[in-house]
């Protein structure tokens, strides 16, 4: 039994010791990185199939907007599985519906014209399902899409998903008046809410312990695959979300292709990859109210106790319109994100604040490393080019003993026309400064300031502009 015990730590030094080679390997070499996205993709496992269609109007469903398709589209999946798999075909219509709960071998497919409205009540919501709040796990409303511990599903089609939230519905929980809240309603930032959620993650109360649901406020995410297996989203259309997107976590094989997100709520993040490995985003439009994508690992406590990177995700020729940030690491990133490549992709809105950006404290901690950025173009933005910020805080008492670690950062082949207030806005930590920061052919024509940089490793610049001069 010893032997067996020492055998295991000593296969886990040795996977280990190999990932950090390949992790130094990649952050010296960019050319060696690239190779190393192409790999990741040519792996990455997309969802087949078979030839086998369940339509829901077999199963009762009306796409008249008003009759609810809830049991209807059940009960197609779930035939659609119980066969062995196929698509769940939804015709042209308005069809209105509770949570939609996927399950293995199932592509649940909107026909053009085909929108999906998601019931105003709640309580269709309910039961509680095992999800994830802002990086932390609990017991919650259902996700508009969901699907927990499933392999090879999909949502496809030319079809619209329709959240229907709006401040009257979902926003208004935020606490802000122009979310439509009013000084009489509850609002997510009270003491049951996410105060409440905190201290249950600080606390490492056990997942199944945090219930919230009916009586709280904390919104759901629109789609969500939970632990899942070769996941696929193609060509539909998002709007109207509640909270956060597309949030897979805890999942592996994702791929994100032709997807539109237009929806400007608060916290409407496009999509979200959390504890995720070999995700793939392309072809896709982000029009949000907040990051267009961010990648998650945990928030705090929460983060490291569940200890799962996400790394080996790659965002190419997408485009970026209003957001926070048009590709962001952060803020819930305790368990460090790696191995991040962002390539063909243009980012331009005056309503985009930055176009890269990395964001964390010492309460995150966590780690930032291999970023690679080439051949963006960028028309707008307002903040910055690339921000990377380690003192990141929009509520109190962000200071904790989790110092982060930020390295291998490379833009390459980037043109900005208007950078907005900086070009390179980075501020460090004296304990832990910001390592390998480079720029290789850019130009960024126009920005107020071009560098504000506090505890970084000098910044290595070829052929390089800002302004006109060159660095």
């Amino acid at each position: 039994m010893k032997y067996k015990v020492f055998f295991r730590i000593f296969a886990a030094f040795s996977i280990l010791a190999g990932l950090q080679f390949v992790s130094c390997k990649a952050g010296k070499d960019s050319a060696t990185a690239w190779k190393q996205a192409d790999k990741i993709i040519n792996d990455i496992v997309v969802p087949q199939f078979p030839d086998k269609t369940f339509n829901v109007k077999d199963f009762g469903a009306s796409g008249d907007g008003v009759t609810n398709n809830s049991e209807a589209f059940k009960k197609a999946i779930a035939e659609c599985n119980v066969a062995g798999g196929g698509m769940v075909l939804v015709p042209a219509g308005k069809y209105l519906t509770g949570p939609i709960h996927l399950k293995s071998n199932v592509n649940f497919h909107l026909s053009e014209g085909a929108e999906i409205l998601f019931t105003r009540d709640k309580k269709a919501y309910l039961p509680m399902v095992h999800t994830s709040y802002e990086g932390v796990e609990l017991m919650n409303y259902s996700p508009l899409i969901y699907a927990y511990g499933q392999k090879n599903i999909a949502v496809t089609g030319k079809g619209v998903f329709n959240g229907q939230a709006d401040n009257e519905n979902w926003w208004n929980w935020v606490g802000k008046d122009e979310y439509g809240f009013k000084e009489e309603m509850p609002k997510q930032t009270d003491e049951q809410n996410l105060p409440r959620l905190r201290k249950m993650n600080e606390d490492g109360l056990p997942v199944e312990e945090r219930t919230f649901g009916e009586g709280y406020n904390l919104r759901p995410t629109f789609f969500e695959p939970f632990d899942c297996e070769n996941v696929l989203v193609q060509g539909v259309t998002f709007t109207n979300a509640p909270f956060w997107v597309l949030h897979p976590i805890k999942s592996n094989n994702v791929t994100v292709d032709g997807v539109t997100v237009r929806s400007h709520g608060p916290n409407n993040d496009g999509c979200d990859p959390e504890y995720s490995t070999n995700v793939h985003i392309k072809n896709c439009l982000f029009d949000t109210g907040d990051d267009c994508i961010a990648i998650k690992s945990g928030r705090n406590n929460d983060g490291r106790r569940v200890a799962i990177p996400s790394q080996n995700i790659i965002v190419e020729n997408c485009e970026m319109k209003d957001g926070h940030g048009g590709v962001v690491m952060g803020s819930e990133i305790s368990a460090g994100v790696r191995n991040v490549f962002v390539r063909n992709c243009r980012m331009d809105s005056p309503n985009l604040d930055r176009a890269i950006r990395i964001k964390t404290n010492t309460l995150r901690g966590g780690f930032v490393e291999n970023v690679y950025v080439k051949n963006v173009q960028v028309g707008q933005v307002k903040e910055a080019v690339l921000k990377i910020n380690t003192h990141y805080g929009i509520y109190a008492n962000q200071e904790g003993e989790f110092i982060p670690t930020i390295k291998n950062i490379y833009l390459e082949d980037v043109q900005v026309e208007n950078g907005g207030e900086y070009g390179i806005l980075i501020k460090g930590r004296e304990q832990s400064p910001v390592e390998n920061v480079n720029f290789t052919n850019v130009t960024i024509k126009s920005t107020e300031t071009p560098l504000s940089v506090e505890n970084c490793e000098p910044i290595k610049f070829v052929n390089t502009t800002i302004n006109g001069q060159k660095y």
